[in-house]
């Protein structure tokens, strides 16, 4: 895709690469200054901070195809009402180089990729509970998980229920409001 479309990429690493994981904690473990600091207005009820390093002095070093930079993200979060903080790291990687990603843009783009994470994988893994299918060979996960999210975009489509576990629960017991939901009979009504 990087080569032949010309895409990009940008990956969370976390245990399930521990070779990549453990070199990327290697690089940053001196940090200095920041590249890039964002101020996140108190929403939810917390105060948040997100400090961005990148480099792109691992790109040829990393076995990785086609990596850009790396970069390290801490966020600094402190609830408002019991002042309790906390504070998390995140490692990754993307194809794009210093040239065309500035850390802010990086920053955006990870923070771009948790509302895509929160709204679409939290769906689906809430109603179709996704995380424990024990599908596992050949291209049934990928064929299972393009069902899945199918059938999320046709039920968010669906009007008169208010989540998309109660559309579920709607049109599992109602075989025709499936067919009219998918217009699929020439006597389609609206799904009740």
């Amino acid at each position: 895709m990087v080569e032949t479309r010309k895409a990009n990429y940008h990956f969370t690493v976390k245990g399930n690469q521990p070779t990549l994981l453990k070199e990327i904690k290697l690089f940053f473990e001196d940090r200095q200054q920041p590249d890039y600091i964002e101020i996140a207005p108190p929403d939810h009820g917390r105060i948040e901070i997100r400090k961005i390093w990148t480099t792109d002095q691992l790109s040829n070093y990393l076995d990785f195809p086609h990596v850009g930079q790396a970069f390290v993200i801490e966020r600094h979060s402190t609830n408002k009402k019991t002042g309790k903080q906390s504070c998390e790291t995140a490692y990754g990687i993307t194809s794009q180089s210093t040239k065309h990603a500035d850390a802010k843009s990086i920053l955006a783009t990870n923070r771009a990729h948790w509302c895509i994470e929160n709204s679409c994988h939290y769906i689906i893994d809430w109603n179709y509970d996704e995380d424990r299918s024990r599908i596992r060979s050949g291209y049934g996960p990928e064929n299972i998980t393009r069902f899945r999210r199918f059938a999320t975009g046709i039920l968010i489509k669906v009007k008169g229920a208010a989540s998309i576990a109660q559309k579920m629960r709607k049109l599992s017991f109602n075989v025709r409001a499936v067919f009219d939901c998918l217009k699929m009979t020439g006597n389609s009504c609206t799904a009740r």
